[in-house]
C-alpha cells in the first residue's frame, strides 16, 4: 500500500509537470506566430483577433458592470459596518478604492472571464480535436496554435484589462452612491477622497494581474481542449476541467503577484 501511495504521487507529479511544460511549450509557440507569423507568411488573422474580442469583451460588459456593481455595494456594506465599530466610517473610501483596484476588480473579472470565454475555448478546440478538424488544419498547411490560439490570446490581454477597468468605474460608482448616502456626504466629495487615495500604482497593480490572468485563462483552455479523449462526454470533461484549473490558477497567481509586488 505505501509503495501504491509513492507510486501515484509520482505518476501526478510527472503528469503535473508535463502539463506545465506543454503549457510553456503552447505560450511561446503562441507568441512566435504572433510576432514572427508574418515572416513565415502566416500571419495572426486582425479579424480573428477582432471577432475574439467581441466575444471575450464586448459581449462581457453588461454581466461585468452588473457583477462589479453587487461587489462595490457589498464591500461599501461591509466597510461601514466594520469600521463603524470604531467610529472612524469617515475613511471607508480607503479601504473601498485599494481593495477594488488591486485586487476585487482583476479577481472577479478574470473568475468570470474563464468561466464564460476559456470554458467556450476549451469546448471550441476539443470538439475540432474530436471531429478531426485540428488534423485537418495541419493537412493544409495551416498551424492549429496559430489558426486557434493565438488570436484568443492577442484579444485576452488586450480586452481583460478594459473589463477590469470598466468594472472598477462600476464598482467604485456604487459603492460612492451607497457610502454618499450612509454618511450624507456628497458624490464629488467621495470622488474627491478616492482620487487621494489611488494613485497609477495601484490602478497598473490591478491591470498588471488582469494581463496575466489573461494569459493563464487562455493557455489552461487551449492546453485542456487539446488534450479532449472520448467524445462529447470528453469535451464536457475537459470543459469542467478547463474552468476549475483557470480559476485555481487565477487565485495562486493572484496570492503570489500580491505577495511579490508588495515587498
Amino acid at each position: 500500500m505505501p509503495l501504491r501511495t509513492f507510486e501515484q504521487v509520482g505518476r501526478r507529479t510527472l503528469g503535473g509537470l508535463d502539463e506545465v511544460g506543454r503549457a510553456s511549450s503552447l505560450l511561446g509557440e503562441s507568441l512566435f506566430w504572433t510576432v514572427l507569423g508574418r515572416r513565415w507568411r502566416q500571419p495572426v488573422r486582425v479579424r480573428a483577433v477582432f471577432a475574439q474580442m467581441m466575444q471575450i469583451g464586448i459581449a462581457a460588459v453588461p454581466i461585468t458592470g452588473l457583477l462589479a456593481t453587487a461587489i462595490g455595494v457589498m464591500l461599501a456594506v461591509q466597510s461601514l459596518y466594520s469600521l463603524g465599530l470604531f467610529g472612524a466610517e469617515s475613511f471607508a473610501h480607503v479601504g473601498i478604492a485599494l481593495s477594488l483596484t488591486r485586487e476585487f476588480a482583476p479577481l472577479i473579472v478574470g473568475i468570470l472571464i474563464a468561466g464564460r470565454s476559456g470554458s467556450a475555448l476549451a469546448a471550441r478546440i476539443s470538439t475540432m480535436s474530436i471531429n478531426q478538424e485540428v488534423d485537418a488544419l495541419r493537412a493544409i498547411g495551416l498551424n492549429p496554435v496559430r489558426f486557434l490560439v493565438a488570436p484568443a490570446l492577442l484579444a485576452m490581454i488586450v480586452m481583460l484589462p478594459c473589463l477590469t477597468m470598466w468594472a472598477n468605474m462600476v464598482a467604485l460608482t456604487a459603492a460612492g452612491l451607497f457610502v454618499s448616502a450612509s454618511l450624507d456626504m456628497t458624490l464629488a466629495a467621495y470622488t474627491a477622497n478616492i482620487m487621494t487615495v489611488l494613485g497609477p500604482g495601484d490602478v497598473l497593480h490591478g491591470l498588471g494581474k488582469s494581463v496575466l490572468f489573461a494569459v493563464l485563462i487562455v493557455i489552461v483552455a487551449a492546453l485542456n481542449g487539446s488534450r479532449v479523449t472520448g467524445g462529447a462526454e470528453g469535451v464536457g470533461r475537459v470543459t469542467t476541467r478547463s474552468v476549475v484549473h483557470s480559476i485555481s490558477a487565477i487565485v495562486l497567481a493572484d496570492m503570489v503577484f500580491g505577495y511579490l509586488a508588495t515587498q
